[in-house]
């Protein structure tokens, strides 16, 4: 991989030739860039002789726009250590320096902070809410440890070790290349069924869990085929292609068309049953006190049908949001639809519904191997998945 090591100054930043020894060592590409403050604890000299690489530390020494040729360059933006400082930059828009810079044009799913603070630092409020805004954004996090501080104390914030820093980059670059060169489909969001011009039959699906894992897909390598139902999402990744679709007779059309050049699917989207048998192209008056009657019709099984169409060289997995008897209805159609692996989550679990940023899921495989999460974003539900299926 192609690393920039991002140096803040912060005491920790003493560490930071260690980390860039220890991953040009594993056989990565390093590049660092420091802060003004950063080179208090470290010098330029150290960190450009361990890198083999110029530092990158004045904004405008190559015309002011380095930072978009390294965010170009890199694989992997690693800020170590993160100070209170650069988090809340990042949170908050500011680019004011050279790393700063960078940090807002990198994509937040390839940047890894290991924060080091004081503990009172960290356990601020506003420093809390800082990491859950970039964690949300997609941006990881390594540590903080609990341990001996340059303060004196003893408690959260000591910057991640740099070997446990490298193993997580180990296994980032892991996860980046196991899926590389493949093509998958993904279903996300609702269908609307159409009633008449203005109404439709729906559901509460958002959408985030599909589009969480079609940019975990991308982050491990593949190139994503993206199908989504009514949903104001966007994608962020430029490895996932999207094609937007309302009913589910669009999504089948859609879904089916892709999938013999896909390695696999991962089929998240709520997908209506039935559907009006008719559908009039102008809006229906009231009839009247007696009421209306709608006569609906089954609509195409998209899942059952790309089982059916599933070869050996490809996976397929599904979505079963149950309310009772979870295990059993999901298990049977796992078997009854041919898939590889189904994700079971429960509107019994609170976090885990419609509409919300969590999700808690239960991964069922064909070889009868089971795997449950905690309550997770659905961005880490999404990884969990897909490491689970790539492994």
């Amino acid at each position: 991989m192609n690393i920039v090591v991002g140096i803040t100054g912060g005491i920790a930043a003493y560490k930071a030739p260690e980390l860039v020894r220890l991953l040009a060592k594993a056989g990565h590409e390093v590049r660092c860039a420091a802060t003004e403050h950063a080179l208090q604890f470290t010098t330029r000299v150290t960190l450009e002789t361990v890198s083999r690489n110029p530092l990158y530390c004045d904004l405008f020494a190559s015309g002011g726009t380095e930072h978009i040729s390294l965010k170009d360059w890199a694989d992997l933006l690693v800020v170590a250590p993160a100070t209170a400082n650069i988090i809340g930059k990042v949170a908050s828009g500011v680019a004011d320096d050279a790393l700063s810079t960078l940090l807002l044009a990198m994509p937040p799913e390839r940047v890894l902070l290991a924060p080091a603070m004081n503990s009172q630092m960290w356990s601020h409020p506003v420093v809390q809410r800082n990491i859950e805004v970039l964690k949300g954004w997609g941006i990881r996090t390594i540590g903080p440890a609990v341990g001996e501080l340059a303060c004196g104390t003893n408690g959260p914030g000591r910057m991640a070790e740099p070997e446990e820093i490298a193993a997580c980059v180990a296994r980032l670059s892991t996860a980046n290349c196991q899926l590389s060169a493949q093509r998958w489909l993904v279903t996300a969001g609702p269908t609307y069924e159409k009633i008449d011009s203005v109404r439709f039959i729906g559901n509460y699906s958002s959408g985030k869990m599909g589009f969480a894992l079609a940019e975990a897909l991308a982050e491990a390598g593949a190139d994503v085929e993206l199908v989504a139902g009514p949903t104001a999402l966007k994608t962020a990744n430029p490895k996932v292609k999207l094609t937007r679709v309302e009913s589910a007779r669009e999504m089948y059309a859609a879904a089916t068309a892709l999938f013999p050049q896909c390695r696999g699917a991962i089929l998240s989207a709520a997908v209506a049953d039935y559907r009006p048998a008719e559908q009039a192209d102008h809006k229906l008056k009231k009839q009247g006190d007696e009421g209306m009657t709608l006569r609906l019709v089954q609509n195409p099984d998209i899942l059952a049908t790309l089982g059916g169409m599933k070869t050996d060289g490809q996976t397929l997995v599904g979505f079963a949001l149950e309310t009772d008897h979870e295990l059993e209805n999901a298990q049977g159609k796992l078997q009854r639809k041919n898939l590889d692996y189904i994700v079971l989550n429960s509107l019994r679990d609170q976090g885990a519904g419609f509409g919300v940023d969590t999700n808690k899921v239960t991964i069922l495989s064909r070889n009868g191997s089971s795997k449950e999460s905690p309550l997770m974003s659905k961005r880490d539900i999404a990884r969990l998945i897909v490491n689970t299926i790539a492994s």
